[in-house]
């Protein structure tokens, strides 16, 4: 709201001890609303210091200055809500995103706002959070692509050795898309099989299984399986669930001409 860098890690910090300390007193935990720093902001604050003034008045309020507090007419205290209200929901924004978003940024904002309307912040936020993270991993689950490797229409124009097959994943190798694997078409006279790796940056516990599946397919038709320049991180995990032991250090090629020459 004024340029510069949330730290939401402090707040947190900061959130969490409060309400530990609220609790011990007989208060009730607290979220993290952004009501009175709304308020702040629009009315000058620029620091920290500003929301600790906040916080010690509503304090003296709360001790001393309550007789006070029941002279403030309820229209002022209803207008000053409404403003803080307006000025938080930045509506001019929120039709923007709805103009220009994708549809699926839409459909959290819109499941979010009804749902802050209807309930409460935190139902909200959850529902969102998940929601968000749902449409996330089907949308890189639709950018994850595999394919199969053709002489004829392959741009690199490597040759593939006779009764070799070569396959390369594109995309992390998680469990929204894992079972991609287990559709590699290896026919009766396949004694090779290549899978290039190079842009696969994740693969998961699900992937992993599913390659041993490919594994024990390929050793069952008598097919060398052989993997190509497999990253650090996908190596590592790998390496983890015992699925490199299982394959060999020498069924791992550095690159696809390394691939191509093993398989030869």
């Amino acid at each position: 709201m004024i340029g510069d860098k949330h730290n939401s890690n402090t707040e947190l910090i900061a959130q969490g001890v409060g309400n530990i300390c609220s609790g011990i007193f007989g208060g009730i935990p607290a979220t993290g609303a952004i009501a009175r720093t709304a308020a702040n902001v629009k009315n000058g604050g620029r620091s920290p210091i500003s929301g600790m003034v906040h916080a010690i008045v509503l304090l003296l309020f709360l001790i001393v200055l309550m007789p006070l507090a029941k002279m403030i007419p309820m229209p002022i205290i209803a207008a000053i809500l409404f403003m803080v209200a307006y000025n938080m929901s930045e509506w001019r924004r929120f039709v923007d995103i709805c103009k220009h978003a994708p549809k699926s940024d839409i459909l959290v904002l819109v499941v979010t706002f009804v749902l802050t309307v209807a309930f409460d912040l935190v139902v909200a936020i959850a529902v969102g959070l998940i929601l968000a993270t749902v449409l996330f991993m089907k949308k890189i689950s639709d950018v994850s692509n595999f394919r199969k490797w053709d002489e004829q229409s392959d741009g690199n124009a490597k040759k593939i050795p006779q009764n070799t097959v070569v396959y390369e994943i594109n995309g992390p190798m998680f469990f929204a898309d894992a079972e991609k694997i287990l559709d590699f078409d290896i026919e009766e006279n396949i004694k090779t099989v290549i899978v290039r790796m190079s842009r696969v940056e994740l693969v998961d516990a699900t992937a992993m299984r599913d390659f041993e599946i490919l594994l024990d397919k390929c050793r069952k038709q008598n097919a060398r399986l052989i993997l190509s320049h497999v990253n650090e991180s996908a190596m590592k995990t790998m390496k983890k669930s015992g699925f490199y032991d299982k394959l060999g250090s020498e069924n791992f090629a550095d690159n696809i001409d390394k691939a191509l020459e093993m398989a030869e």
